[in-house]
């Protein structure tokens, strides 16, 4: 064999094991991000507009979560527009490593999915309060580089609104405004003003 070809298949075995390979255990101790998420509905700003979108406040919102997973989507559907990266985020129980390596996290199709073997160290309800995907709406340019250097475990510091999308096509995109939900219409739509802090538990 030839050395190029072995490159070639050391490549071929180094990209299989990077993106198919089983995911680094959580290691910490404690909490990562014990505080649950704040939401407020005063003094909401008026609707404002990005090109063909209407983007309607319904509440301030402030995050200090973990990141249990990050999707990039760029296949040019609205959503994909606006918010090219979902942010699968955990906080309090969610952001204890014996849960977080209990479960199976995926995202996909804008989903958050979680799946298990045997038994959970809380009930599984604990993980539908304090969990969530966010579709993530950049204010600017500088937030959205940001989110693109999310990486899985970063403790992500977030503040902007919860908002609602429509389009003049008639197309809409409504955020979930409650971390007791789950399924279809769960997520919450983002528009991120601030980027805080991103670190490593």
């Amino acid at each position: 064999m030839t050395l190029k070809k072995i490159l070639f298949y050391t490549i071929i075995a180094f990209l299989a094991w990077h993106f198919c390979g089983p995911l680094p255990r959580a290691a910490w101790k404690g909490s990562a991000a014990p505080a649950e998420p704040i939401q407020a509905t005063e003094d909401l700003p008026a609707p404002w507009t990005k090109g063909a979108y209407t983007i309607s406040p319904r509440a301030h919102y402030w995050i200090k979560a973990l990141v249990l997973s990050r999707h990039h989507y760029w296949a040019g559907y609205d959503e994909d527009i606006l918010a090219p990266y979902d942010l699968a985020l955990g906080w309090g129980v969610m952001s204890q490593a014996a849960l977080i390596n209990a479960l199976k996290i995926s995202q996909d199709g804008r989903w958050y999915n979680y799946t298990w073997k045997g038994e959970l160290p809380v009930a599984a309800d604990e993980v539908v309060r304090h969990s969530a995907n966010h579709h993530i709406l950049a204010d600017n340019k500088n937030v959205l580089r940001k989110i693109a250097a999310v990486r899985r475990f970063d403790v992500v510091d977030l503040e902007g609104f919860l908002v609602d999308v429509t389009k003049t096509d008639g197309w809409h995109w409504n955020t979930s405004l409650t971390r007791e939900d789950s399924g279809g219409g769960a997520c919450e739509v983002f528009w991120v003003k601030t980027v805080r802090s991103v670190r490593r538990p």
